[in-house]
């Protein structure tokens, strides 16, 4: 897994992809949110900022609150890449994004998409 442009990349410019992927199969831009704001800590108003300074997934991530301990139990494929094995841990967490929002835009339950058993 050798791209890295990701890491320089503005989550800003990003995040109107997931929202729109999501909206696509019917979901919602706040359910979106919920699913960032669950993996990274970020409140609603930290998440804004975050995308208001245009910041990259490198300082995104650096400056999220806590990543959710739950993580662990995000489990499969996502661009051909089993995510629990990517050693990587900035690249882990942004195709942990990138498995949530797929779940999402999937269809799957809310509570499913946030390891709640």
């Amino acid at each position: 897994m050798k791209n890295t442009k990701i890491f320089t990349t503005a989550f800003a410019s990003v995040y109107p992809h997931y929202v729109q992927k999501a909206e696509k199969k019917g979901r919602t831009k706040s359910e979106v949110d919920e699913i960032i704001c669950w993996l990274t800590g970020y409140d609603e108003k930290g998440l804004q900022e975050q995308i208001d300074r245009r910041n990259d997934f490198i300082t995104f991530f650096d400056q999220a609150p806590q990543i959710h301990p739950n993580v662990s139990l995000i489990k499969g494929l996502i661009c051909g890449y089993r995510v629990e094995e990517i050693k990587d841990e900035l690249m882990r967490n942004i195709r942990y994004l990138d498995k949530l929002i797929d779940e999402l835009a999937k269809g799957k339950k809310m509570e499913k998409i946030k390891r709640k058993n």
